[in-house]
């Protein structure tokens, strides 16, 4: 490959001539990495192998003489159906809450997160079943997780778009869409290491979320903790939503998600949602009617293998140290391809499991195609706003964490030159 080029200006100021050329080298660039026959799948965040091997443990602790819990339950037995008491209490402190108020399910947060919302249509949340009220909607912050979106539109419930901030969502647009519309139901949040972007929730965002006025008695706010305790470089601070909506006056407002899939095996985790007594009464009835009880014995080998909370960190230090040089080959790749050119902005997250790059308006589909055309897959662009569609064709979601560290470079590169080449023809073209 030809020695790459370095442009010291932004690509905007540049003359149609110096254009031209860059958007030569650039495409000789392309044509030469297309050559190679890459073929690589980033389109999801996924553990890597070498993170699944973290957990190796994993098939090893249990056995069928030594299924008992610590209080001696039969883990190959009907019974004990909101989770075994030891995992409950692990949970609610990553979670925030009282392990009363914590139920574990399954391997899918996101099955938890369908079925409450459902519950909430079908039955309500202390009110009239949301059905009944009439079109629900809910607050969609974006860039955002493309699944929440899947589950709204899924349900009929409409999406209102609301900007996210490096603080989390933009709550003045929040406060003033929810204290006018009492159909405005719910809201997704992803608050630590938010997928795209990776950003925290400030403790002001969190305290305005807990204490703002809303015109629906029933509002929810769904809390997908997806990335609790998924730090790359040392633990965050986030404020408890739980211990803020309850001080605010509003205890029955957040709905808690987490899970271990990220943390041992992506088909094998456990779940976990936690609320208020109250709303916990409601869930645990319902799921007294739904099921005789979870999974205990897997529940077991999470607690064989997590017996503690600074254990499950210790853990997760391991994920980080395989996790951060992938995320820092990433943001060196941006930095050397693209700082200075004017071309995109990118965060560079401390935890979670995503980079999110911003391109010039116009440029994220075609940049996506064009890697797709040389053998390296991306999340669709669009996909982290609600109904697929970004307003502005900009926004594509990063998943680093499955390829190799020298995997990365290369489709980095390649994603570069694709960025490069598109937004060069965009600006010609706008001349």
């Amino acid at each position: 490959m030809r020695q790459r080029e370095i442009y010291s200006m932004r690509f905007d100021k540049m003359t149609k001539a110096e254009l031209s050329d860059a958007l030569k080298s650039e495409q000789a660039r392309y044509d030469e990495l297309k050559g190679r026959g890459l073929k690589l799948n980033m389109s999801r965040g996924i553990p890597s192998l070498e993170q699944l091997a973290l957990s190796k443990e994993f098939f090893h602790n249990v056995d069928f003489e030594n299924a008992f819990a610590e209080d001696g339950t039969d883990c190959r037995n009907y019974g004990v159906p909101f989770g075994l008491p030891e995992l409950r209490k692990l949970f609610a402190g990553i979670m925030g809450a009282d392990a009363d108020n914590v139920i574990i399910g399954g391997n899918s947060s996101l099955n938890l997160m369908f079925d409450m919302i459902s519950q909430a249509m079908l039955l309500g949340f202390g009110g009239e079943p949301w059905l009944k009220q009439g079109k629900i909607k809910f607050l969609c912050p974006a860039p955002g997780y493309d699944r929440h979106f899947k589950v709204c539109e899924t349900l009929g419930i409409e999406m209102i778009t609301v900007p996210m901030t490096v603080h989390g969502p933009d709550m003045d647009t929040v406060e003033r869409l929810v204290a006018s519309d009492d159909m405005i139901k719910g809201m997704w949040c992803v608050p630590k290491y938010s997928n795209p972007q990776g950003y925290i929730y400030s403790d002001e965002t969190v305290k305005r979320l807990a204490s703002m006025k809303t015109a629906a008695a029933d509002f929810r706010i769904f809390w997908d903790n997806a990335y609790v305790v998924h730090s790359l470089y040392g633990d965050d601070h986030l404020a408890s939503i739980i211990d803020e909506c309850a001080a605010a006056g509003n205890p029955d407002r957040p709905i808690v998600f987490a899970s271990t899939s990220k943390i041992v095996y992506a088909g094998a985790g456990v779940s976990a949602v936690a609320s208020s007594a109250d709303n916990m009464k409601l869930i645990k009835a319902r799921i007294t009617t739904q099921t005789i009880g979870p999974d205990k014995i897997n529940e077991l080998r999470h607690m064989r293998m997590f017996k503690t909370e600074a254990e499950l960190k210790a853990h997760m230090e391991k994920h980080a140290a395989i996790l951060r040089p992938k995320f820092e080959a990433v943001i060196d790749v941006f930095e050397r391809e693209l700082g200075g050119t004017g071309l995109a902005e990118w965060t560079n997250p401390r935890g979670g499991y995503f980079i999110s790059v911003d391109t010039l308006d116009g440029c994220a589909s075609e940049t996506v195609a064009m890697c797709k055309e040389a053998g390296v897959v991306f999340t669709p662009a669009g996909a982290t706003y609600p109904y697929g569609k970004d307003p502005w064709d900009k926004n594509i979601r990063i998943a680093p964490t499955s390829p190799s560290v020298d995997e990365l470079k290369l489709a980095m590169e390649l994603f570069c030159i694709a960025l490069k080449i598109v937004s060069a023809k965009k600006i010609i073209e706008n001349a």
